[in-house]
């Protein structure tokens, strides 16, 4: 399954084009290099580093290991770090034994040669909800366990949709979205901020539009295309958006809304925890598409993987692992924790009645894609990053939209062909 240098290199160049797009990745590289070892240790790498081994998760891991009769050895990393360290670990033929990977790298990992189908492992994937399991699903097999799914849609402050007037409920479409902005801006509010930086991030939060007005990843070009960025460059040359959405990561983006200030903010899943210390009134509302109903949005979170290894006998023990982590009394426990939505519907109903807040989460996560679905698999990255470059030319005014767009393409389609 191993596949030659240039491929690794190739992958890891893809990697380094996705960035995490949930809140829980970031931090610094506290990890050394690890190793699939002998002796009951067991290697694991997570893109966790804000969580440390007195957390809950740190702990979970721990236990998990000792269930299955050894010692697991945790490294954390930032998200792209773990990648990228993930393909070299493989061309020097120490991987770790057990991996957490961010969905979009699945694909990269797997083309790479380096991960082991669930099928060859005998893990259980039933019970999984397609469009999550689809994430990590290239040629019809899955190749790891979704610990979890997180995706967008769109915080409203009550108070300031209250003073200009406007009912969440009114909010059905563009059209209706724009109305509101218009309105919350004659009131002498702030309309809606988004992230639209020139990373994995500005793609993420430009996808649900993109998607909403009939997008085709396949043909950034199209009129839909040019629909959903000439609707994100309108709302800054009115002033409904402010201009440093091209800066704005998502965490800046949510500090801009956590102000109290705007309407709106296209967020996720992960600041479930920071809008209830907001202090103010807040609702959720799906994004909404073109002409009506709910925008498909892209899935965030991880999957839990397994490498290959030279020693096949430590499979048996890394399932063992995956699945303890992956169980549905140990993953409401773990979503709760990261604030992802469960990838079961028996997991997902216990954290709604736990959480009733969780329900918009819920049907969001039931409707979302995953970025690499449908057939892109590696394709992702190199139609992503002329993607986001566009948004930013467009947004900014060096462009219009269907000449950045047009720009896109054409660089989208040099690189998957």
């Amino acid at each position: 399954m191993r596949k030659s240098r240039r491929t690794l290199i190739t992958a890891i160049a893809a990697i380094g084009a996705l960035t995490s797009v949930a809140a829980c990745g970031g931090g610094s590289d506290s990890a050394s290099s690890g190793s699939g070892s002998t002796g009951g240790t067991y290697t694991f790498w997570d893109p966790y580093p804000q969580f440390d081994a007195s957390s809950a998760w740190g702990k979970l891991v721990s236990k998990c290991g000792t269930d299955a009769g050894v010692t697991v050895k945790r490294t954390p990393y930032d998200t792209t770090d773990l990648g990228n360290k993930a393909l070299l670990a493989a061309q020097q033929g120490n991987a770790p034994d057990v991996m957490l990977v961010d969905n979009p790298v699945v694909s990269t990992l797997v083309e790479a040669g380096i991960l082991n189908k669930t099928s060859d492992l005998g893990l259980d994937t039933a019970s999984i909800q397609k469009n999550i399991i689809g994430a990590g699903t290239i040629d019809g097999a899955s190749y790891g366990v979704p610990i979890g799914a997180n995706t967008l849609a769109l915080y409203y402050n009550k108070n300031v949709l209250s003073a200009a007037k406007v009912d969440p409920a009114s909010i059905k479409d563009w059209a209706s979205l724009t109305a509101a902005l218009k309105k919350v801006k004659a009131a002498g509010k702030k309309g809606i901020t988004f992230s639209a930086i020139n990373t994995e991030e500005g793609s993420f939060q430009f996808l649900p539009w993109f998607w909403g007005a009939g997008g085709d990843l396949t043909k950034l070009n199209s009129s839909q295309g040019v629909a959903a960025l000439t609707l994100w460059k309108d709302w800054v040359d009115e002033g409904y958006a402010p201009k440093d959405v091209l800066q704005n990561t998502q965490t800046t983006s949510w500090q801009e809304f956590a102000t109290g200030e705007y309407a709106f903010g296209e967020n996720g899943t992960w600041q479930l925890g920071n809008a209830e210390k907001a202090g103010f009134g807040y609702g959720v509302l799906s994004i909404p598409a073109r002409n009506g109903g709910s925008a498909p949005v892209p899935t965030g979170g991880e999957f839990v993987t397994v490498p290959v290894q030279k020693d096949t006998t430590r499979y048996d023990v890394s399932k063992k692992i995956v699945t303890c982590l992956t169980n549905s009394a140990n993953l409401l426990a773990t979503d709760t924790t990261l604030a992802y939505v469960a990838p079961t519907a028996a997991v997902q109903s216990e954290q709604v009645k736990a959480n009733p807040a969780l329900k918009p989460w819920v049907d969001a996560v039931a409707s979302a894609r995953g970025r690499t679905s449908g057939g892109l698999g590696t394709k992702y990255p190199v139609i992503s990053q002329p993607m986001w470059t566009a948004v930013q030319s467009a947004v900014s005014g060096g462009k219009s939209p269907q000449d950045a767009l047009d720009t896109a393409q054409t660089a989208a389609g040099k690189g998957t062909s």
